[in-house]
């Protein structure tokens, strides 16, 4: 394939930011130099560091603010701590960072249930919604619920069985 030469001249627009005093709101804008100073700036103050943070390995230091009311806990905690010992572009650090969310949810679940909170999973999953505009999509989803419940169930009592014949 044969390189295209490009003439700045020939493109229309071209080098608009060269002159700051050709730029498109130069009018309306009160021009001070400042703009071009942004980058010289003084860091906040950095937030104080309570809990564990996750930090990409890319960044050299903390950011100055992040979140910490659900610090990593758990199996998602271990699985949160292992994605981040890979690089942001590798697939496994985001992988799992996504199952580490699908186990969160479950330990979530299990947290309610030892607080005597029963999650009303039907309705949080908007089962009524989904039962008024595609019924055939909630009959489906409930009856693989049931099979994989009943599976569970059958399963725990076979072990049980085989528990009390040892």
């Amino acid at each position: 394939m044969e390189e295209r030469r490009i003439n700045p001249q020939d493109v229309k627009g071209w080098g608009i930011d060269y002159n700051p005093e050709d730029e498109p709101n130069y009018p309306m804008k009160h021009y001070t130099g400042d703009d071009h100073n942004r980058l010289n700036y003084a860091r906040p103050p950095l937030q104080v560091r309570n809990e564990e943070i996750l930090q990409s390995n890319e960044r050299p230091s903390l950011s100055a603010v992040f979140g910490d009311a659900v610090p990593p806990s758990g199996l998602s905690g271990m699985m949160r701590r292992k994605a981040f010992r890979y690089s942001e572009n590798h697939y496994g650090h985001w992988m799992l960072l996504m199952a580490a969310d699908r186990v969160n949810v479950v330990e979530g679940i299990i947290d309610d249930i030892k607080k005597g909170v029963f999650p009303n999973i039907y309705k949080e999953k908007g089962g009524r919604a989904i039962w008024k505009h595609n019924p055939k999509m909630a009959a489906k989803n409930t009856a693989i619920s049931l099979a994989i419940f009943a599976g569970i169930l059958l399963l725990l009592r076979g072990t049980k069985k085989l528990k009390s014949a040892s």
